[in-house]
């Protein structure tokens, strides 16, 4: 069975940090496509970040050059390092996997950023 633990969320004032850890159990993080996905009141949920296997990177532009996606084999753990934090970042944050035709996600985490 496929478990994906987000851990990490929090309050944090504009400008501030947080670092987001997805811990999997069931799957190998590196087998697959990683991504870290977000979704606010009312809005769709959205892509964030995403790490392949080759440890290649892609962020939403929203986040990019605040935000890093990274992941520690040896843990199986996903993190997203978030930097200069902003209102509008405040969101429920996802972690997901994709291997071969399967697709996994994370209970999600809170974050929110107060001005």
């Amino acid at each position: 069975q496929v478990q994906l633990v987000e851990s990490g969320g929090g309050l944090v004032q504009a400008g501030g940090s947080l670092r987001l850890s997805c811990a999997a159990s069931g799957i190998t993080f590196s087998n697959g496509v990683n991504g870290w996905y977000r979704q606010a009141p009312g809005n769709e949920r959205e892509l964030v970040a995403t790490i392949s296997t080759d440890g290649y990177t892609h962020y939403a532009d929203s986040v990019k050059d605040r935000f890093t996606i990274s992941r520690d084999n040896a843990k199986n753990t996903l993190y997203l390092q978030m930097n200069s934090l902003k209102p509008e970042d405040t969101a429920v944050y996802y972690c997901n996997v994709v291997f071969l035709l399967s697709q996994y996600w994370g209970q999600g985490t809170q974050v929110s950023v107060s001005s």
